[in-house]
């Protein structure tokens, strides 16, 4: 069993910071990739930022230079610093994982979503 659980959402005033993180836990032989994700009320889920296990990054283009996602590989987890927040940025975020288990399969895990609204 696999369990990827977020933390850290909010309220916040446009112009603030929110850092979130995400913790993978559980049957992990290796956590290939990390990144996170968010849905606002009738629009699709986007990627917001990802990283994997050779630092690459990656960003939407609507978050560069406002967030920057973190990973701990010793701990399982992946943080988002998020900056300069717009009340556009109100969403649901998700975690994503790309977790390799012990059986040698490879999965996507979803963490359970965490509230982000940002205030005008």
């Amino acid at each position: 069993q696999v369990q990827v659980v977020e933390s850290g959402g909010g309220l916040v005033q446009a112009g603030g910071s929110l850092r979130l993180s995400c913790a993978a836990s559980g049957s992990i032989f290796k956590v290939i990739a990390m990144g996170w994700y968010r849905q606002a009320p009738g629009k699709q889920r986007e990627l917001v930022a990802g990283t994997t296990n050779s630092d690459s990054t990656n960003y939407a283009d609507s978050v560069k230079g406002r967030f920057t996602i973190s990973r701990d590989n010793a701990k399982n987890t992946v943080y988002l610093q998020m900056n300069s927040l717009k009340p556009e940025d109100t969403a649901v975020y998700y975690c994503n994982a790309d977790i390799r288990d012990w059986d040698w399969n490879v999965r996507a895990y979803w963490g359970q979503g965490t509230q982000v609204t940002v205030s005008s």
